[in-house]
């Protein structure tokens, strides 16, 4: 009995010992089950790096070459406030501020659900692409301030309920898209809205009231709006509304009552029957006077009696096109602004260049602009401008003054670029210099011809099939900013602005091979770099740019050529760089390189690499330990394509 008894005792402990393995085991795996589920939560929520997300919509897109440095594997996004990726903008905790991805060439629909994952993003902008398909859920995005959709394939109608929840949103640029309906109340209703652009879409209906008192900029033109202008949109300009057939009511004209329309429909079917009548009987008299008659084939052409719209001969006048009219903006760094605000601008006539008329136009509450009109851009189709506009705007580099936007149109074009109140280098080089205007020392002219030479040298990099990287380099096109750091203007141009213009006004256009056979190379911006420099060191503008065509033998090259070989060199430098004491010797060496980019002989003229190389030994000071002649001959160059003689100096100037 007590083997028995404690025959159980034992079985009882082996199974309660059992049991409790099997509840341990249990309790381990739901343990490890709640750890793999957290550590999913959470690399799904905090895990995935700015990078990875980055990199995921990159890969969401149908086309993506131009996001070429998003790369997970590569350098982070943003290092402090620096943005390190094409399209970004970040802020100092290195973190995304703004997604700017515009006239990339992007296709496919926007996978909002991504972008969520960035949970800083406050400015969205995909202007200048062929996105398509319905309005994309930005409510989710709902920390948003800035959205920019303008310029893409977009299309049906918006949800009412599209903006919910949008309390920060400013700007919205929806134009020219093809978005059908009712503006959306939830748009309407945004608290904080100030711009909003609606333009060259097919909504309908009537235009709501905006409440917002600090609405500025308000565009609804080419849509099929109608009824009764709201109070709130009166103050905004005609243009805003054109193309709207149904619309009426200021700023457009009053609205008919439907008594006057009664009355005007009775007066149109009176004079209708009135004037039917009598064709009828002047059919029934020529007809009885025409019986005996021949006819005779005649032939008729019929001219379009369209008048075509003409520009105004001064910017301003808002006679600027159809209602299709807006501006493509090629940068995303920058507040938009519509043409209206441009026109509506306080504006001042710079001058009137080769291309044409350039204004200042200082908008409201806004920078100052600069708007220069071509009208000889027929060169290349709509499709070839707008792409050319398009690689213009990507680039970035500190000695080229950027194109902010421009505006199409067949008959002309606009360019609007920012304005620098230190004016050009021409202006500082040969205007009448102001009471406690600084003169420019041989420093300051060094460190400009430095600043063009990096310049133009991006410019060759970025168009390498281009014959003209710039074509039109010159004083006047060298603008310099509050430092006197130079900034290049109107270059690569060459593309868009007809060919007979194009020879008679550019500079590229004056050099020797282009005067002998019409063919400019890529040594042609040379020769004019090398101009640019003779002019900084004389201080004498080369006559020969005032005359259309091409260039003579008489440029300021040659002059400098003559005078060296007979006065030498107190003749040829300007008097206010002499001032700087101590820098003959460096002075020289740039006298020397510019006349080897101006060398008549295409072979022997230096290409921009060898001059930029050049150019960037120079100092502002001479080195007494610095043997110029053996410096520069140990390398075994020539300075010209003749013997180097007694002066040193000469150079073919015929070829």
């Amino acid at each position: 009995m007590a083997g028995l008894l404690g025959n159980t005792a034992h079985k009882t402990t082996h199974i309660f010992i059992l049991a409790h393995k099997v509840a341990c085991w249990h309790l381990m795996m739901l343990l490890f089950y709640f750890l793999v589920t957290a550590s999913h939560f959470f690399v799904t929520s905090h895990g995935a790096t700015d990078a990875e997300i980055l990199v995921n919509f990159k890969n969401s897109l149908s086309t993506n070459s131009l996001l070429y440095d998003w790369n997970a594997s590569g350098i982070p996004p943003c290092t402090g406030g620096t943005d390190n990726w094409v399209g970004l903008r970040c802020n100092n905790d290195s973190t995304i501020d703004k997604l700017l991805l515009e006239n990339m060439g992007l296709k496919g629909t926007i996978d909002i659900d991504i972008l969520m994952q960035l949970p800083t993003l406050r400015t969205l902008s995909f202007m200048n692409n062929s996105f398509e398909g319905p309005m994309p859920e930005v409510k989710k995005l709902s920390s948003l301030r800035n959205l920019y959709l303008s310029n893409n394939n977009f299309s049906g109608k918006i949800d009412k309920d599209a903006f919910d929840g949008m309390s920060s949103l400013k700007e919205v640029y929806l134009a020219h898209n093809e978005f059908t309906g009712e503006i959306p109340r939830s748009l309407v209703l945004l608290q904080k809205l100030t711009k909003l652009s609606l333009e060259g879409n097919q909504f309908d209906g009537n235009l709501p009231d905006f409440p917002q008192e600090n609405l500025t900029v308000f565009n609804a033109a080419g849509n099929n709006f109608k009824g009764q202008i709201p109070t709130s949109l009166a103050d905004f300009s005609p243009s805003s509304f054109a193309g709207n057939q149904g619309l009426c009511g200021k700023p457009l004209p009053a609205c008919k009552s439907s008594r006057k329309k009664t009355v005007v429909i009775i007066a149109v079917v009176v004079v209708s029957v009135v004037a039917l009548s009598a064709i009828v009987v002047f059919a029934c008299i020529r007809s009885r006077q025409n019986k005996t008659l021949k006819f005779k084939d005649t032939k008729k052409k019929f001219g379009d009696d369209k008048k075509e719209a003409q520009s105004s001969d001064q910017f301003g006048d808002g006679k600027m096109g159809d209602s299709g009219q807006y501006l493509h903006f090629v940068r995303y760094d920058r507040d938009r602004f519509d043409l209206q605000d441009l026109l509506r601008a306080s504006a001042e006539v710079l001058g009137s260049g080769t291309f044409g008329s350039s204004y200042k136009a200082v908008l409201l509450d806004g920078p100052a602009m600069v708007v220069k009109r071509f009208r000889h851009m027929s060169n290349v189709g709509k499709e070839g401008f707008h792409e050319h506009m398009r690689k213009l705007g990507t680039l970035s580099h500190p000695n080229l003054l950027p194109l902010v936007a421009y505006y199409y149109r067949k008959e002309e074009k606009l360019l609007v670029s920012d304005y620098v109140e230190n004016g050009s280098l021409a202006s500082h080089l040969h205007g009448k210099r102001s009471p406690g205007k600084p003169w420019i020392d041989w420093p300051t002219r060094l460190r400009i011809v430095k600043g063009v030479a990096k310049g133009l040298a991006y410019l060759y990099k970025e168009f390498p099939t281009l014959a003209l990287p710039h074509g039109h380099l010159k004083s006047s096109n060298v603008l310099l900013d509050d430092t006197f750091e130079p900034l290049l203007t109107d270059y690569a141009l060459v593309p868009v602005v007809n060919k007979d213009h194009s020879q008679q006004v550019m500079v590229a256009y004056k050099s020797p091979e282009c005067s002998q056979s019409d063919r400019p190379n890529r040594k042609t911006d040379v020769w004019s770099l090398g101009i640019l420099i003779l002019e900084i060191l004389t201080g004498k503008f080369p006559e020969n740019y005032l005359t259309q065509g091409k260039g003579g033998d008489a440029d300021l090259a040659t002059w400098v050529n003559s005078v060296v070989r007979e006065e030498w060199t107190g003749e040829v430098f300007d008097m206010d760089m002499m001032r700087t004491k101590n820098c003959e010797g460096e002075m020289l060496k740039l006298l020397k390189i510019g006349m080897c980019c101006c060398e008549w002989n295409l072979e022997r003229r230096w290409d921009l690499k060898v001059a930029v190389a050049k150019i960037e030994e120079l100092k502002e000071r001479d080195n007494d330990n610095d043997d110029f002649s053996n410096s520069y001959a140990s390398e075994g160059e020539v300075y010209s394509s003749r013997a180097v003689t007694d002066d040193d100096f000469s150079f073919s100037v015929n070829g």
